[in-house]
């Protein structure tokens, strides 16, 4: 169609789940600043440095009162 092979997509589905890793993190802990950690995660996290840092605060210790 568009010059795609169909054995790329799951490759990019692969990367794109690696990518997100500190979101899904953070989503499953029900982390406090999990929004901020999203964002992060999707401006900066192209740049290994952004990503780390998502991953880490997504590890970092709950705060949320329930």
């Amino acid at each position: 169609m568009f010059g795609i092979d169909v054995e790329f997509f799951p490759i990019l589905i692969g990367v794109l789940a690696l990518y997100l890793v500190p979101s899904m993190i953070a989503s499953y802990r029900k982390h406090s600043k999990a929004t901020a950690i999203r964002i992060l995660n999707i401006l900066a996290g192209w740049t290994f440095l952004g990503w780390v840092a998502a991953a880490v605060w997504a590890y970092t210790e709950n705060n949320r009162v329930e």
